[in-house]
């Protein structure tokens, strides 16, 4: 039965992302479709249009397996050799801090929100 869940909870995100998708073909939008779609999902869960609970083990399942789609990536960096001399390792350091300034920034916007949403609650 939990199977059945997930493959249910999966189509409910692809369906979401295909309805973003949908919405930036129609409009012409320069934000690619995926994006519209978390967007979409956020704003569901967010205005509770419907429950965590409906995508929660699909998103989860999902997620757990996220990691195996970055290893080919990863592997084909051996193809370039470029990339491993001094601009490379350039190109390294400012992936680097870009992800670090990228978690900082989202850490404190998580901050910013939980505080806020506490102060709502008293």
């Amino acid at each position: 039965m939990k199977l059945v869940r997930i493959i249910v909870q999966i189509a409910v995100l692809f369906i979401i992302s295909f309805i973003g998708e949908e919405i930036q073909s129609l409009f012409n939008l320069p934000i690619p479709g995926s994006i519209i779609g978390l967007i979409l999902l956020f704003c569901g869960l967010s205005f509770n249009l419907f429950p965590e609970k409906w995508v929660e083990d699909g998103a989860k399942f999902i997620l757990a397996y996220l990691p195996m789609f970055f290893i080919p990536a990863t592997a084909g960096v051996i193809q370039y050799p470029s990339l491993l001399s001094f601009s490379g390792a350039v190109l390294v350091v400012v992936v680097i801090i870009s992800s670090l300034a990228t978690m900082a920034a989202a850490g404190r916007v998580s901050e910013f929100f939980q505080r806020h949403d506490k102060e709502g609650e008293r």
